[in-house]
């Protein structure tokens, strides 16, 4: 099963503040069949619930991608791509089937040609050197809203993410 690109951490006092603060979302793997995964992202604690079944615990405030797919013996019958930031305990959040407590919806969308324009996305943000969990999710918003209505996404630059993260470390 390869359903995560990068390594999980154990949960450890150092790392989270309590389990029960974590985001946790299930994924399913069954080669040509059902196949999730985490595009990116960076878990802390991975569970298997089965053979077919993982569970990856995310901290508070973490931004992932999920990438979920499945086919029948005439093919694909779903392709979708989520990004989400991890609940903050607290505050107001959304769910999703295979995301408890929940979480912010950053990005949502379904059907390959516009999964392709995120992964496409993704991996642009990639070849700048920058962690796609560490792209201002505004940036997100902006891919999903303009996927959404068919036009050309605004690609996320450095200056960008400069002034992204300047703006995080100020709290803002």
């Amino acid at each position: 099963m390869s359903s995560i690109r990068s390594e999980p951490h154990q949960v450890g006092t150092q790392s989270t503040r309590s389990e029960g603060d974590l985001t946790f979302v299930e994924l399913t793997w069954k080669e040509g069949q059902i196949e999730q995964w985490v595009r990116f992202g960076h878990p802390v604690c991975e569970e298997r619930i089965d053979y077919h079944r993982l569970r990856f615990g995310f901290a508070p405030g973490a931004v992932f991608g999920v990438n979920r797919w499945a086919a029948n013996a005439y093919g694909t019958v779903l392709s979708r791509f989520d990004i989400l930031q991890a609940a903050m305990p607290g505050t107001p959040l959304q769910t999703l089937p295979y995301l408890r407590p929940g979480g912010t919806l950053l990005l949502s969308t379904h059907c390959w040609p516009k999964v392709e324009r995120v992964l496409q996305a993704i991996d642009a943000i990639e070849a700048l050197g920058i962690d796609p969990a560490d792209a201002s999710p505004d940036h997100w918003r902006h891919l999903h809203n303009r996927l959404a209505t068919a036009q050309p996404a605004h690609p996320y630059t450095r200056l960008q993410h400069q002034a992204w993260l300047k703006r995080r470390s100020l709290g803002l």
